[in-house]
């Protein structure tokens, strides 16, 4: 069996993560991508210019083919076009507005290719009163309300760790291509889709937002630390133990009573106090109190065992190093150590996609700065040395690649 989206032609103009990481997803499903960036590089290329190479560039571009046109200049543009031409899919995420007014929107693309999907990201969408507002992961954090729940109640709002509207961006992204490419399917037509970061993220608000319209939002602070969001279960939250901390959460009541078994505290179950969720949210400070005190005389590794074996959902707060490391991802295939031609060591991801029957995707290193010109012009477009020459010298073809 192929990878499923064998055959499929991807020009992923995308730049930082968001449009990237539905490229990334393409090309580990089996699709060519060919990741179009200017001359100086995307702006991830760039920074890691300074550092001495991006991990996180290598992370979310690898099984990419690296060409660089510059999209400005009209001998670019008429190289673009004629790719185009034999394109799938085309995925952006400049601002708003930036395409149309290279004369390369969806409009015109759609126009020259009907079967065409043409996919853009954006922080805020590319209609609304907020189109042009510059979004970033952390201004998109701020404005959908991702920071304002996030921290404690003293304290100010906070920014979740990692960048997380970027890749449900990415990741909504990429379900609204495979959706338009599988309408194409029995219209044989393309369509133009769009995703705006800030309704991706929306839905990660459902506990807040349940809480809010359940009536009782002036008893809860918009910040409740580790606590339920709507402080609405207990136990739920982050526990020390001897060597860092764990995370537990009860969802039932069978849980709560397997946990007081766990804990050594039988004689607890019953208990009127703690007998229900709502008797638990009543009397949180008390639960949290006999957990912590339990947690407190513990390792992680014992936690995680005493847990495990009694049916508790907990897992122990990881260190990155940890995480990296973490033996059922690689086993799975999820995680892998690479010897990267840039960055050396690490660990890269696969794609969390799994579909029975496929074989896993091979792995190729992120591209160098246009190091597939002539895979991609003299291969697919059948362009000489010499015209490749021609553009380059008019300005619209990257540098050459000389090879490291």
């Amino acid at each position: 069996m192929a990878l499923p989206l064998d055959g499929l032609l991807v020009l992923d103009l995308g730049h930082i993560y968001q449009a990237p990481y539905a490229g990334f997803l393409m090309a580990q499903a089996g699709a060519t991508v060919i990741k179009i960036e200017p001359p100086t590089g995307e702006p991830l290329r760039r920074r890691a210019m300074v550092a001495g190479g991006s991990v996180p560039m290598a992370m979310l571009n690898s099984n990419k083919k690296g060409l660089s046109l510059d999209l400005k200049n009209p001998k670019g543009q008429e190289v673009f076009l004629r790719l185009v031409d034999r394109a799938d899919v085309v995925i952006e995420n400049f601002s708003p507005g930036v395409m149309d007014r290279l004369g390369l929107g969806h409009e015109a693309l759609l126009k020259r290719n009907p079967r065409l999907v043409y996919a853009a990201g954006s922080g805020y969408g590319q209609t609304g009163p907020d189109k042009d507002r510059l979004a970033m992961d952390l201004t998109v954090q701020a404005a959908v309300g991702i920071m304002h729940t996030t921290g404690y109640p003293d304290g100010p709002p906070t920014k979740a760790g990692p960048t997380v509207c970027d890749f449900l961006g990415g990741t909504h992204l990429y379900g609204a291509i495979m959706t338009a490419l599988f309408a194409r399917e029995r219209s044989g037509k393309g369509t133009y889709v769009e995703v705006a970061m800030q309704d991706a993220a929306y839905s990660t608000l459902a506990s807040a937002i349940g809480m809010h319209f359940g009536g009782q939002l002036k008893n809860v602070p918009p910040r409740t630390g580790n606590s339920h969001a709507g402080l609405a279960m207990a136990p739920y939250n982050v526990y020390p133990a001897k060597d860092g901390w764990i995370a537990i959460i009860v969802v039932t009541e069978a849980h709560w009573d397997r946990l007081l078994r766990a804990m050594g505290e039988s004689d607890l179950i019953g208990d009127e106090r703690f007998r229900s969720n709502p008797d638990r949210v009543k009397h949180m400070a008390e639960v949290d109190r006999l957990v912590t005190a339990w947690t407190s005389a513990h390792s992680r590794a014992e936690l995680e065992a005493l847990t495990r074996e009694h049916g508790v959902p907990a897992a122990p707060v990881r260190t990155l190093e940890e995480v990296l490391n973490d033996p059922g991802m690689h086993d799975r295939g999820m995680l892998r150590w690479v010897d990267h031609p840039e960055v050396g060591h690490v660990v890269l991801p696969s794609t969390p996609l799994r579909i029975e029957g496929a074989p896993p995707p091979a792995f190729a290193p992120s591209p160098f700065l246009n190091q597939h010109e002539a895979d991609v012009l003299g291969g697919l477009l059948g362009m000489s040395e010499g015209e490749r020459d021609s553009v380059r010298g008019a300005g619209g073809l990257g540098p050459r690649f000389s090879g490291r």
